[in-house]
């Protein structure tokens, strides 16, 4: 039986100060590397998950990869084998989820999301240059501290170059997150550096309109939207962000992925040159409005075949009773 971890106690050379963050998996601590006094922050799964082979794989690719980066916007995870059980060392980083931002905020200014985008751009360059593809960029895996410098974290199902392929059973650990996925991992493809941008373009509209562009019920749904519907345009939603800015957003958002930023570097200089960036007329500007997916007018359809019958005969009761 693996004893738990707790505040205060000793974790081989860490010393235990407090319980930063929970999920279903795994639980993160703040504690204080005794042989640096360092403050660090220690990832240990649940006991539960130690077991389990495909998390344990997660687990360590996350550790390999984190070993291997080093940017400063990218959290370092420090090689440590001297250790007595499965965890991870990181770097501490002060500060706050983006979503935590978002949710206080709701939207940032212009100006505000155009720089934390800049400052992604680099960090996503910096990985993807290094053959790490994230998978899961979302507003949950981007710190941002007082000066709104980030760091990427989470890099569980990532995906490095040259490594086999792991499925996993849920859904967000095979393909994200339903809000921020790329349309061709809805379609069941791995995705590349392109996928990484669409999902930053996700996050450079959540944080000038305060909404996701696309949306549903279910995980299912929202998957669908961005399949057969076009968002609202950021400027329908606020009339105050720049035409060129709405543009770069459908840059990033092509369904597409040739239609998309191929790197970065592409992203970050339409930012930078705003005044440079054409603006072409756009369907999407045009076909917005949602549409109903294939399989709703299908269904539809066949509510009408067997409508058909019933209104004839309905006719021919109505002919006959007046006869």
């Amino acid at each position: 039986m693996i004893a738990p971890v707790r505040s205060g106690h000793q974790l081989d050379h860490y010393l235990i100060e407090a319980v930063a963050a929970r999920s279903g998996m795994a639980s993160i601590f703040r504690a204080r590397d005794l042989r640096t006094d360092r403050a660090v922050a220690i990832k240990v799964p649940h006991p539960e998950m130690e077991s389990d082979p495909l998390y344990f794989e997660r687990f360590r690719r996350e550790g390999d990869i984190g070993t291997e980066l080093n940017h400063p916007g990218v959290m370092k995870v420090f090689v440590d084998e001297d250790r007595t059980r499965t965890y991870m060392v990181m770097e501490w980083v002060e500060g706050r989820l983006l979503r935590q931002v978002l949710n206080q905020q709701r939207k940032l200014s212009a100006e505000r999301a155009v720089e934390l985008t800049l400052a992604i751009c680099d960090a996503l360059g910096y990985i993807h240059r290094n053959g790490v593809v994230h998978r899961d960029l979302k507003p949950e895996n981007i710190m941002v501290d007082g000066q709104d410098r980030i760091k990427l974290i989470d890099f569980g199902i990532a995906a490095k170059a040259g490594s086999r392929r792991i499925t996993f059973a849920k859904l967000s650990d095979t393909m994200g997150t339903p809000d921020y996925i790329s349309p061709e991992q809805v379609k069941g493809k791995r995705g590349d550096a392109r996928s990484d941008l669409y999902a930053l373009g996700v996050m450079l509209y959540e944080m000038l309109t305060g909404t996701a562009p696309f949306r549903g019920p279910n995980a299912f749904a929202i998957m669908n939207d961005r399949l057969v519907n076009h968002p609202v345009p950021p400027r329908e939603i606020d009339p105050t962000i720049s035409v060129q800015l709405q543009e770069i957003i459908y840059r990033a958002l092509a369904r597409n992925p040739r239609n998309r930023y191929a790197t970065a570097r592409e992203f970050a200089w339409d930012l930078q040159h705003q005044d440079q960036v054409g603006v072409p007329e756009r369907v999407e500007l045009r076909e917005w409005k949602p549409r109903r997916p294939p399989w709703t007018r299908r269904i539809l359809s066949y509510v009408g075949l067997v409508l058909v019958p019933v209104v004839v005969f309905g006719l021919l009761l109505l002919v006959a009773a007046h006869k």
